[in-house]
């Protein structure tokens, strides 16, 4: 054990719990920390060594994953006073957090500078490919990292995809969503124009599944309704903005995502 990886998560919560876990039944050692007494009593059960601060993860640990929720947050746990206070040269920190692509850009200055790699690594396919550790994680960044940071990637992923540079984690992920999005509106109006003209919609789906109009979020329709990816969408078109790209679908299925009501989303299938 004492030749394997040393890892670290950043954020305990529902995914990064589900990280911690995973990496333990693989072999590694974990050190976590996330600011919730509560999130940290749960990680300490399964076998976390839960430290008081994240420099102390970064003490601990080769490859830390982070799982926060927003840049700002990314920003300050790898800052100053952060990870890299504490972390060896050599060592690599994987930004599993969806951010602008242009953070995960600046942020690698800043960890190469100090003789640490960062990679952009968020993942898709939702909580329950968290739960059964089968992810697929899409990378940006240095190749040499990401053949350091692999092992830890791999203990919760099914799928390790190197896109490219520095960012190109961030724009799959981006882009990834903006498909899923455009799916789940038009399965949205399509079943419920189907359930007024009297379909069956559960008998209706397993049908589609068999069809040309299969795609993932209708295999799943009433398990998940997408609403956390809006993040993503609102970071997506101010980057269109920015580059002056005309979006006109996509500014339309943000718009279409944010009026769905949730509750007629989930009777549909009742």
């Amino acid at each position: 054990m004492s030749t394997r990886t040393k890892a670290g998560v950043i954020g305990l919560g529902a995914m990064g719990h589900q990280f911690a876990r995973h990496l333990l039944a693989k072999g590694f050692e974990v050190t976590g920390y996330d600011i919730s007494r509560e999130c940290n009593e749960r990680a300490a059960g399964i076998g976390v060594n839960v430290v008081p601060s994240i420099a102390d993860v970064g003490k601990a640990a080769d490859v830390v994953v982070i799982m926060v929720a927003t840049d700002d947050q990314v920003e300050s746990v790898i800052g100053k006073e952060g990870l890299l206070a504490a972390m060896k040269p050599g060592s690599v920190i994987c930004v599993a957090s969806s951010t602008d692509p242009n953070t995960a850009r600046e942020l690698e200055k800043i960890c190469n500078a100090k003789g640490v790699g960062l990679l952009d690594t968020p993942v898709v396919l939702g909580q329950e490919a968290a739960n059964n550790g089968t992810c697929t994680c899409f990378v940006g960044g240095d190749e040499k990292a990401l053949e350091k940071a692999r092992p830890v990637l791999a203990s919760f992923s099914a799928n390790v995809m190197h896109i490219g540079a520095s960012g190109g984690g961030q724009i799959a992920k981006m882009i990834n969503n903006l498909l899923l999005w455009s799916c789940i509106s038009a399965n949205f109006e399509a079943l419920g124009f189907a359930k007024q003209l009297g379909a069956d919609i559960p008998k209706l789906v397993e049908a589609m599944k068999h069809s040309s109009g299969a795609n993932w979020s209708l295999s799943r329709w009433g398990k998940s309704t997408g609403k956390w990816a809006e993040k993503d969408m609102d970071v997506a078109l101010e980057l269109a903005q920015e580059i002056k790209q005309p979006m006109p679908l996509a500014a339309h299925v943000d718009q279409l995502m944010k009026s769905i009501d949730q509750e007629k989303m989930k009777a549909l299938f009742k």
